[in-house]
């Protein structure tokens, strides 16, 4: 899954919270997996990308919670984002064995 937003896309919008974002991006990618049958234990491989790296210690505990004990592989970048409202992008790489 690339480029996962904090947008709320039933409203069309952004909050502009990084805690909140990051809530939503979550979401997103919740949504996401469930249509292909997955869960967030499926995530092997997540990057996240951040316009200010200094904002990633807000997102942790979100992120735990979300990923639980055994968290997958992770990245964390600093980057400028497409739009300045954007402050944190998630990319993640879901595993799902054929039944």
């Amino acid at each position: 899954m690339s480029g996962t937003t904090g947008y709320d896309y039933q409203k069309m919008q952004i909050a502009d919270d990084i805690r909140q974002q990051t809530r939503q991006c979550l979401e997103n990618i919740r949504q996401a997996l469930l249509h292909f049958g997955a869960d967030f234990s499926d995530v092997v491989r997540v990057r996240y990308i951040l316009q200010d790296k200094t904002e990633f210690e807000q997102c942790w505990p979100i992120l735990k919670e979300a990923f639980g004990a055994a968290p997958p592989a992770a990245t964390m970048w600093q980057a400028e984002l497409l739009d300045p409202q954007m402050k944190i992008e998630i990319e993640c790489t879901a595993f799902l064995e054929e039944k």
